[in-house]
């Protein structure tokens, strides 16, 4: 069975590398880079990558199946630029696509870290993605963010865990919570969504409780709290976004 990696990238010099060499074993790499201002581009090819440019952002579905579209495997490994294979998940992957069975995707653990330390709770473990697929029978949902594999079949599941560095620090939280609420927002306003002052305070309220207390975050000490802090942040945002955006599209 043929293996194809496919990545979507824009100015992921500090973290390319190491997710290309982990996949270096796979038949093909296809990378789809948008305006990179950095050395992600000259990084990929060196290390075997097939770039190809794309100077718009249509978002992150959107921009997934492009790359999608451009791989010839017969399975297909998504990955985002800041995740990497180990050995033993390479292994149970060759094993799989060795006897796939009737299975026409595969969901893969993955361990994140928030500020260096991996999260064993606040809702980002064991964090099952879908990410190995039979490229015949899934494609990527053309949300703006949070996009989802729409899998025709069954899905099976592996044992190994895929590894993500999900915030690197304090800047990049700030960086990802601003991108990410403008995205989400807009994205429930095209859904006809609406929002007020007390939606966005409530949710980010309830948004802390879920992470730090029923999701277990104070169990992830100090960055437990951090990300719960975060994550309530990114709610609060993301509603009050939704909230003048509509305001603004009112009085157009």
């Amino acid at each position: 069975m043929k293996l194809s990696v496919i990545i979507i990238t824009k100015n992921e010099e500090a973290v390319i590398e190491r997710c290309l060499q982990s996949v270096a074993w796979a038949d093909e790499i296809i990378l789809v880079d948008t305006n990179s201002s950095d050395g992600t581009p000259d990084i990929a090819r060196a290390l075997g990558a097939k770039v190809q440019s794309a100077p718009d952002w249509p978002g992150f579905g959107a921009q997934k199946n492009r790359a999608l579209d451009l791989a010839t495997g017969d399975w297909v490994l998504s990955l985002d630029a800041d995740e990497w294979v180990t050995p033993e998940l390479r292994a149970e992957i060759e094993r799989t696509l060795a006897a796939p069975g009737s299975h026409a995707a595969f969901r893969l653990p993955r361990l994140s870290s928030y500020c260096g330390r991996f999260m064993r709770h606040s809702g980002w473990w064991p964090d099952y993605v879908t990410r190995l697929f039979r490229r015949s029978a899934a494609r990527f949902s053309a949300d703006l963010v949070h996009e989802r594999l729409l899998v025709k079949g069954t899905t099976g599941a592996l044992r190994e865990s895929l590894m993500h560095e999900a915030i690197a620090d304090l800047e990049d939280a700030l960086e990802k919570m601003n991108s990410y609420s403008t995205a989400g927002a807009a994205m429930q306003f095209e859904r006809g969504k609406t929002s007020s002052l007390a939606s966005a305070v409530l949710h980010g309220a309830w948004t802390f409780f879920r992470t730090y207390v029923l999701r277990g975050g104070f169990l992830d000490g100090r960055e437990g709290f951090m990300l719960a802090v975060s994550n309530a942040e990114g709610a609060y945002y993301r509603y009050l976004k939704l909230l003048l955006l509509a305001e603004k599209r009112g009085n157009e």
